[in-house]
């Protein structure tokens, strides 16, 4: 009896990556996101404003918060998920002056169960980035 528990349970505390060619690869020892069984949560990594198809970056902060948001999304939708799914949201600007346009698009793709948040200017971002956003979510 003691066995099959313990079956069980290595089972359901696996953790799984989660990969999709909707967001772009990760450029370290990282994965996109991480589902951990045990606990039905989604770690979802910092998503750079890159579109996936050019490997390119927009040029204002709203469409760099636009294609971050549509990277965490396609990581989100790979793994079952939505926005409404997401409890935890850490926001990296390289201006704190940004905040109000990042926010108005923020607005635009968080409408119902509204994440948690932090956000804070840090002093840069890899590639030139204007912002980067990571997530948390559960089942």
């Amino acid at each position: 009896m003691k066995s099959i528990r313990r079956k069980i349970k290595q089972f359901f505390s696996t953790n799984k990556p989660i990969a999709t060619d909707k967001a772009p690869k990760a450029v370290g020892p990282y994965s996109q996101g991480q589902r951990c069984t045990e606990t039905w949560t989604t770690y979802i990594s910092g998503q750079l404003p890159l579109n996936p198809k050019t490997g390119r970056m927009p040029e204002t902060i709203e469409a760099q918060t636009a294609q971050s948001l549509d990277n965490l999304g396609a990581i989100l939708e790979a793994d079952g998920l939505s926005f409404a799914n997401v409890v935890k949201t850490t926001v990296l600007l390289a201006d704190i002056n940004d905040f109000a346009a990042m926010n108005g698009v923020y607005a635009k793709y968080f409408t119902e169960n509204l994440p948690a948040r932090v956000c804070f200017q840090v002093a840069a971002l890899p590639m030139g980035a204007k912002v980067e956003i990571d997530a948390i979510a559960v089942l």
